[in-house]
């Protein structure tokens, strides 16, 4: 594995198999590996090349997987799985947070007072969130959550695309569908991402989406970074068109230290680290741990991204499942 599970998964894990821990940039001792634990690495044909003939199952500790080449994986019947009921709660408070710092000017603020104690008040003045229109792109697990939180708790409207949702979902009947993108940057005072990252998905939010948006509107990335074009959107900033962004992930990772977005008093920016907690730790862990289990028990794990690969066999229920 590459990353360290958390403590009380890696015993159980250790109780059952042997385990070998690797850096991202060192696959030296992948060979012979029947299970990969991944984090930051592309899994890809010189991943597998690497790894060997044993290889059976890559593990995702986390829900993205667009590192993993699932194509590949698939035409040597190696499984792929991720754990995506980990980062839901951590991310989805990420998001609202972020919300409520840039319109609040929260960090514009703290910055002030820590930097020559200047009393900004008057510079920093936000708006309410309360009774605005949130427009969540990507309604899988954090997104629903995230709508859950401001819907409920904040009063917000909520409106929200993906074309990839099926119909006939129990969702609350004040979460109102739209069927293009550009509808719901025209509508939402928020805008929240949460979509995967896709062909699809890249840089789906460029200069012409970003000025679709109203003005002073908040646009929050806690997805990908790929999913925004991060030019596009300093320009339109430095415009004045948005009244802010909060933005936790970054097209490359680790972002420059002359990335432009930095530059922006408005802008609150986070080092991918809306899922780094403890709780997601130990979900994601756990998630990863029963898989590996049930695979050796000959059950087909849980949460497979290409389970045409698996020969058939009845899915079977993780014990220590917390949040679908």
């Amino acid at each position: 594995m590459e990353l360290s599970l958390h403590p009380t998964q890696l015993a159980r894990l250790k109780a059952f198999a042997d385990v070998v821990e690797v850096s991202a940039c060192d696959h030296r001792l992948l060979p012979n590996s029947e299970v990969a634990i991944i984090g930051s690495s592309t899994v890809d044909d010189s991943f597998m090349d690497i790894a060997g003939p044993h290889l059976k199952m890559v593990v995702r500790h986390g829900i993205g997987y667009d590192k993993v080449n699932v194509p590949a994986a698939s035409a040597r019947g190696v499984l792929a799985a991720n754990t995506p009921n980990g980062p839901t709660e951590g991310t989805a408070e990420h998001a609202v947070g972020l919300m409520f710092a840039v319109a609040k000017g929260i960090s514009r603020s703290d910055r002030a007072l820590h930097n020559n104690g200047d009393w900004a008040g008057s510079k920093c003045r936000g708006f309410e969130l309360f009774g605005r229109t949130l427009g969540v792109i990507g309604f899988g697990r954090i997104g629903q959550r995230v709508a859950e939180m401001c819907g409920a708790g904040i009063k917000m409207d909520v409106v929200y695309f993906d074309p990839f949702l099926p119909d006939g979902l129990d969702l609350p009947k004040s979460y109102r569908r739209v069927h293009s993108l550009e509808s719901l940057l025209r509508e939402a005072d928020v805008v929240t991402a949460h979509s995967r990252l896709d062909p699809q998905s890249y840089r789906m939010i460029g200069e012409a989406q970003l000025r679709l948006m109203k003005p002073g509107a908040i646009l929050i990335n806690t997805s990908r970074g790929e999913v925004v074009d991060e030019h596009a959107l300093c320009k339109v900033l430095s415009e004045g068109h948005l009244f802010g962004a909060g933005i936790d992930v970054f097209d490359p990772e680790p972002p420059s230290p002359e990335n432009p977005l930095f530059q922006f008093e408005n802008v609150v920016v986070t080092s991918h680290l809306a899922s780094a907690t403890v709780e997601a730790s130990l979900r994601s862990s756990t998630g990863v741990v029963d898989q590996i289990e049930q695979l050796t028990r000959g059950e087909r794990p849980t949460w497979l991204i290409n389970p045409t690969v698996w020969p058939g066999r009845p899915t079977a229920t993780p014990a220590s499942e917390i949040r679908k």
